[in-house]
């Protein structure tokens, strides 16, 4: 637990120092939310209809902006063969560089998400489900893009690749977290799509340190 504390402060000191890659995706997730009443015009009926699917789609663009640089800085410093060789196990490695990513990236993206949601006309009864389906689904997005990142590493112009691998697998935690809001907004439970979301993230959690630990492995090989 020394070694994964350790290592937890030390990605998020470099993640504030390093030009704040939490702030490049917030800033992204804020733009690309504004534009949307630009681009489907200041109708506060049909913003708060899309509202749920638009929040829910930049916020899964803004965290899967953050991941192309997951383990790549490590790897260009030679970083990433220290934490190979050292005594902490490579799973743990991992699963506290996907806590770091979570801390720096989704989560100032939740805490935005009330603001840009009040911003597309948004039902105000759906802001706690919208914050709660972002704290459950996001570490799904984190731990399955490490698993991308780490299959990446290395490869010139890898963010498209990254990107191509893991959207497929965003898709269910997509649907889950707009239904729940969705449900909300229509007066039923939302209850049954949260569990679900909790579900993804708690399998992503399991198996994803496993599946990157032994991709980072392949591509140092």
């Amino acid at each position: 637990m020394n070694g994964f504390g350790a290592l937890l402060r030390r990605d998020i000191a470099l993640a504030f120092r390093q030009g704040g890659a939490g702030l490049l995706a917030l800033g992204f997730f804020v733009i690309t939310v504004a534009l949307f009443p630009f681009g489907v015009g200041p109708e506060a009926g049909v913003l708060g209809r899309i509202a749920p699917g638009v929040t829910w789609v930049a916020a899964l663009l803004a965290t899967l902006l953050s991941l192309d640089r997951l383990f790549q800085a490590d790897f260009e410093d030679g970083s990433l063969d220290l934490l190979v060789l050292a005594p902490l196990p490579l799973e743990i490695v991992v699963l506290a560089k996907c806590l770091a990513q979570w801390l720096t990236t989704a989560l100032p993206l939740v805490a935005a998400a009330p603001l840009m949601a009040l911003l597309l006309h948004m039902d105000g009864a759906g802001f706690g489900v919208l914050l709660a389906s972002l704290v459950i689904g996001t570490p799904a997005l984190s731990m399955i893009g490490a698993i991308g990142a780490a299959l990446t590493v290395g490869i010139r112009r890898g963010g498209v690749l990254l990107s191509l691998l893991v959207l497929p697998l965003y898709i269910p935690v997509l649907i889950f977290g707009v239904m729940a809001i969705e449900a909300t907004l229509t007066g039923l439970s939302p209850a049954p799509h949260l569990m679900l979301l909790g579900a993804l993230s708690l399998l992503a959690t399991a198996l994803a340190p496993w599946a990157a630990a032994a991709a980072i492995r392949l591509s140092l090989s």
